[in-house]
């Protein structure tokens, strides 16, 4: 009759720890380092939109020849409201 006991405060203390070790992953975490989709008139239209819909016109202007063109070493640009969140 003890085994059973043993065992379940064996899994226990084993799910408090791996509970515990997400919580510290999470918690070290770096912060949010990415801007936010600026709350502008140029933008203003964006925020009424789904975000593949306003994704889609992104590119207008921040094309390599565009008004506001990307740096270089910017990752894939066909998501932008993945990382540019609006507020």
């Amino acid at each position: 009759m003890p085994q059973p006991r043993r065992n379940t405060l064996l899994y226990n203390i084993l799910f408090l720890l791996v509970c515990a070790g997400v919580f510290l992953f999470l918690w070290n975490a770096p912060p949010e380092t990415t801007k936010h989709l600026p709350h502008d008139e140029i933008h203003e239209k964006f925020f009424g939109l789904s975000k593949k819909t306003a994704e889609k016109d992104c590119e207008t202007c921040h094309r390599p020849e565009g008004e506001a063109p990307l740096p270089e070493d910017h990752p894939p640009k066909y998501r932008c409201l993945f990382c540019h969140k609006r507020t």
